[in-house]
């Protein structure tokens, strides 16, 4: 009998899948918000800032709450979605997906911020003399020197989204192959006294962290040496 049944699997696949989509649409996103929070002087870089780290400190479930109501049939976000055809975001794949932004944003932007503000203003006023455009030096000369933060950014996107409970269990239910995740499986194991399969997807999780951390260390270590 193996270990892991149908269920299991379904989860353990709609989770990668989450956490895949998740860390792109992460990655697009969080780079034009980490560039500005970088390079910005503006009074407004503080309260941005901190609406971008709100999930670092907010429960997950305040944080699921709110986007619920937001995106339910009278929030703002629902009325918007029914009036384009698309219905409500909530108990879907998709509200899932938005919910895990919101979740894993500050993973994403702040190694990227880091990471920008490392550059410091030589690489940009040497382009700039080369008459480079900001387009030009954005992706030829910020993007190859920022490679680390994005693969540090990238790394903790997928793992945090991995990980999460709280903010999808409010968003997204618990619905087999829709959107019931590992988490929400390990959970409905424990509720079910079926312990054997919760140490199987626990255990797969743990191993699954650890690994993350390893290859993120490794990664600094690397680029320690080099510099």
């Amino acid at each position: 009998m193996l270990p892991l049944d149908s269920v299991d699997l379904a989860a353990i696949w709609l989770t990668l899948k989450l956490a895949s989509l998740t860390t792109l649409v992460l990655l697009l996103v969080g780079t034009p918000i980490a560039w500005w929070l970088a390079r910005t002087r503006s009074r407004l870089k503080g309260p941005v800032g901190a609406v971008v780290a709100l999930p670092l400190v907010l429960p997950p479930t305040v944080l699921g709450f709110y986007l619920l109501v937001a995106m339910g049939p009278n929030g703002f976000v629902g009325q918007l979605t029914q009036s384009l055809g698309l219905g409500t975001l909530p108990f879907t794949f998709a509200g899932l997906v938005v919910a895990s932004v919101f979740y894993s944003l500050p993973f994403v932007v702040q190694p990227l911020q880091n990471a920008f503000e490392a550059l410091g203003e030589r690489p940009l006023e040497v382009a700039a003399t080369l008459r480079a455009g900001p387009w030009d030096t954005f992706f030829n000369v910020v993007l190859p020197l920022a490679k680390p933060g994005f693969v540090t950014a990238g790394i903790l996107g997928f793992a945090h989204t991995v990980g999460e409970f709280g903010v999808v269990l409010m968003i997204g239910g618990n619905i087999p192959e829709k959107t019931r995740v590992v988490s929400v499986q390990i959970y409905d194991h424990v509720e079910a006294m079926e312990y054997a399969q919760a140490h199987w997807l626990a255990g797969g999780m743990l191993v699954f962290s650890f690994l993350v951390l390893l290859a993120l260390y490794s990664s600094r270590l690397k680029q320690g040496w080099r510099g």
